[in-house]
């Protein structure tokens, strides 16, 4: 059984017009919500061993402020191959990054972020931003997601639930 934690990353500015998508920072609120997401999975004993992140600059900065309130910080991997993916590419990263890491975080966009948490796990559920699903999946080396015999959502949470 492994554990795959699931993060949209965090609103991010449309304050300049000139920016390439890729190159949008996140926004103030984006600034708050990420670390306390963080935190969130500090409090629930989810801290990930690695973070495979987009390298779009909302995606890898929420994974910086997430990861900047764990005791131990995680080895954050970045890829391209994450910015605006579809399910398939974000279980092709973990084949290919996550090594024997578990738990293990992705940081990515939407419409990719969601479609993967149904693809695993059956279910719809829409992820905003900052949003966190949990989701357990049956196998024992992440080289085998893509051939997993679906995953079960164990939990999932978006910054307006937190307190």
């Amino acid at each position: 059984m492994k554990t795959l934690l699931i993060f949209r990353h965090a609103k991010s500015s449309w304050d300049d017009p000139g920016l390439r998508d890729h190159d949008r920072p996140l926004n103030p609120r984006g600034v708050r919500d990420a670390p306390r997401m963080g935190r969130l999975i500090v409090d629930e004993d989810l801290v990930p061993e690695r973070i495979i992140s987009s390298t779009a600059v909302r995606a890898h900065s929420t994974a910086e402020l997430a990861a900047g309130v764990m005791s131990t910080s995680p080895e954050i991997e970045t890829t391209r191959e994450l910015y605006l993916a579809s399910p398939h590419s974000y279980l092709d990263a973990l084949a290919d990054y996550a090594g024997d890491a578990d738990p293990v975080m992705v940081v990515g966009h939407n419409p990719g972020i969601t479609a993967l948490v149904t693809v695993l796990t059956g279910e719809l559920e829409e992820m905003p931003t900052a949003a966190l699903a949990v989701v357990e999946v049956e196998i024992d080396d992440w080289r085998d997601v893509e051939r997993a015999d679906g995953g079960r959502l164990v939990a999932f949470w978006r910054p307006k639930d937190l307190r």
